[in-house]
């Protein structure tokens, strides 16, 4: 691959998905988009390249985009953004929507799935407190490929044992052969829907959590400022915003603040003015695992 070649399928991957590719990246790329092109009749790179520079190469090029993304994920990953989820997040939210009952929940980036399911068993262990209560999960992400095994809810042995505790293993999955198989209770808690987090985020609705959890950490500064603004918007007044470990919004945007001891956890700033927002109590301050909202 030539200099020329790499640096276009750079400008090319970061317009379509954000993704930035460092100088030393061009082994990665070539590892990765090597197999695309002679999957595709094309026996180099640059045959690749110039396959792209095409009008009308859609399919391709969506190809190409989920080739160079990351979609590693694993279940109750890092932990601590789900017992902030159970400890804080919930408890808030079960007091500021008790007249409603109703709740949505959006994982950007979702990837194979894990991450939606997670937060769905999370809810099923406090089903006595959510009788009636309607929750929505969304769950996006830009490759055609990881929705649909998201979708299916087969995993993989290796892919069960990574974060899940065997209780809820045994309790929410079915063997299937060597896979293992989430239960379509679980499943239907989850809608999922291609996305690009680049694009118009306008036809989500708005949502009381967000998930967007080792998606900045790839984007440049003034992509990582448009998505927190972009989100936001989509966001409840009291609503909360969980990123990844070392993700933050500080130094990028005022719209949200850190919540006090709680690692990963935001709150929508409420000098902030989100689309039409919900008729709820703005968040005022969480310390420990007390909530309070006025």
């Amino acid at each position: 691959m030539t200099p020329q070649e790499y640096e276009f399928i750079r400008g090319f991957v970061k317009s379509r998905s954000g993704l930035v590719l460092a100088d030393e990246k061009q082994y990665l790329v070539e590892n990765r988009l090597l197999p695309v092109a002679r999957k595709n009749g094309l026996e180099s790179i640059g045959q690749l390249v110039t396959a792209l520079r095409r009008p009308g190469a859609r399919q391709l090029e969506e190809t190409v985009v989920e080739a160079m993304t990351t979609n590693e994920s694993f279940f109750f990953r890092d932990k601590t953004p789900f017992q902030h989820f159970t400890e804080t997040m919930m408890p808030h939210m079960l007091r500021a929507r008790a007249d409603s009952k109703r709740l949505r929940i959006w994982c950007a980036a979702a990837s194979t799935g894990q991450e939606p399911y997670s937060i769905a068993m999370n809810l099923k262990e406090m089903a006595s407190r959510l009788a009636g209560w309607r929750i929505e999960i969304i769950g996006t992400d830009l490759s055609n490929d990881v929705l649909d095994k998201a979708k299916s809810g087969l995993y993989t042995q290796f892919e069960v044992q990574r974060g899940m505790p065997i209780q809820m293993l045994m309790k929410f999955f079915t063997q299937k052969g060597d896979m293992w198989q989430i239960a379509p209770e679980l499943r239907s808690m989850v809608q999922w829907r291609k996305l690009n987090l680049l694009e118009s985020l306008r036809g989500l609705g708005q949502f009381d959590i967000v998930f967007c959890r080792n998606v900045l950490i790839y984007f440049d500064h003034p992509t990582k400022v448009d998505v927190l603004k972009r989100v936001q918007a989509q966001m409840a007044s009291d609503g909360f915003l969980v990123l990844g470990a070392a993700e933050t919004v500080v130094g990028l945007t005022d719209v949200f603040h850190p919540v006090q001891d709680k690692r990963g956890l935001y709150a929508v700033n409420s000098k902030a003015s989100p689309a039409g927002g919900l008729a709820t109590p703005r968040f005022a301050a969480i310390a420990g695992g007390g909530v309070t909202a006025r």
